[in-house]
């Protein structure tokens, strides 16, 4: 904890408890800081079975990974609350975070990680099979689907991307142009080059058979096997909680949707507010997402020793230098040495003394 107490409850409240936000308040943790995290208990991975790409833990279930996290957290003296954060306003020198239940907590500092929404297509019984072989991510899941046949629903401007990306797993790849406009010359090209197949028509649902996604049905009547589909949804920031701090969720340059701008730390242009994760970077795994809430908790940390800095030199400007009680300040050392030394003690005035009493 800081030495020095202030008017907030916290130094950081953490909003959101995935793991961009319980990497942060491990840092802050451990970093001496008051830090509380508040979680509404609904991380975007979980309909998937494991989590990949992170090193020494990979293919750990995503609800066994943040359980450890949040028992790593309490035990460097971090609190965890269970709850929906609703609305974030600053109030005198610190912010507040209220929630549904009612709650509220203040905080010198806003660490938000409260991720990202995926809206996926409207094809019947897509959502259901969401996270399990109705994928977006080959490097969280394209070994689980290695030499399977594969299709990809064509929908967004990273469908064409993902296509070529999950022929790297599976020679077996199907790109359905449903809804969308007709591949380029190029684009055709690349796709033949690469032995990809390409079937026009609309999609109009999935082909399950013992919880096992089996084919994608067209609405002509034709059925194409497929083990996993590849779906392109647009990500959207959950940045609401942010709208009364006047930041909120911009479209992204590459047009796959909206987040909320930050800079490298994942400050954003309201002063003592960071975010990190998916909400700033939407194509962000578990690796990448813990690593940004690790390097935003020391972006603040170092904002608080600042401020920390910036006031203690306030308090100490602010005394009289004959009150100055520092016991290594100039004054101080000098009235001790003239106690214990008295005449005998070095110095000019002591130099001077001396030759008076000469001359007399």
């Amino acid at each position: 904890m800081t030495a020095q107490k202030n008017a907030a409850e916290w130094d950081v409240v953490v909003v959101g408890g995935g793991v961009a936000g319980l990497s942060g308040a491990l840092t802050l943790a451990r970093a001496r800081r008051s830090v509380l995290v508040v979680d509404a208990g609904e991380p975007r991975n979980a309909p998937a079975s494991a989590a990949h790409g992170l090193l020494s833990r990979d293919g750990v279930p995503p609800l066994e990974l943040l359980r450890a996290g949040r028992e790593e957290i309490t035990g460097y003296g971090g609190r965890i609350v269970s709850g929906r954060a609703v609305a974030a306003r600053r109030a005198d020198d610190c912010f507040v975070v209220e929630t549904a239940s009612g709650d509220s907590f203040s905080a010198r500092r806003l660490l938000v990680t409260t991720g990202l929404v995926d809206q996926l297509p409207e094809v019947p019984r897509v959502r259901e099979r969401w996270g399990r072989d109705v994928l977006h991510c080959p490097y969280c899941h394209g070994w689980e689907v290695r030499d399977v046949p594969i299709g990809v629903l064509a929908g967004g401007p990273t469908s064409m991307h993902q296509a070529l990306l999950f022929r790297q797993w599976s020679s077996q790849v199907t790109y359905f142009i449903h809804t969308a406009e007709d591949p380029s010359e190029e684009e055709w090209e690349r796709l033949a080059a690469r032995g990809i197949s390409v079937v026009d028509g609309e999609v109009t649902g999935l082909e399950v058979r013992d919880d096992q996604l089996a084919g994608v049905r067209l609405s002509s009547g034709r059925r194409v096997p497929a083990r996993a589909l590849v779906v392109a949804p647009r990500f959207v920031a959950r940045s609401e909680v942010l709208s009364g701090l006047g930041v909120t969720a911009v479209e992204h340059p590459m047009g796959v949707g909206a987040y909320v701008e930050s800079d490298a730390t994942g400050r954003t242009a309201a002063a003592g507010v960071w975010v990190a994760g998916n909400i700033t970077d939407l194509m962000a795994g578990v690796p990448a997402a813990a690593g940004a809430g690790v390097q935003a908790a020391v972006a603040i940390n170092a904002d608080l020793v600042t401020a920390d800095t910036d006031d203690a030199v306030a308090r100490r400007r602010a005394v009289p230098r004959g009150e100055l009680t520092d016991a290594f300040s100039p004054a101080s050392e000098a009235a001790v040495c003239e106690r214990v030394l008295g005449e005998r003690r070095h110095g000019l005035d002591t130099l001077l003394r001396s030759a008076d009493r000469a001359r007399r």
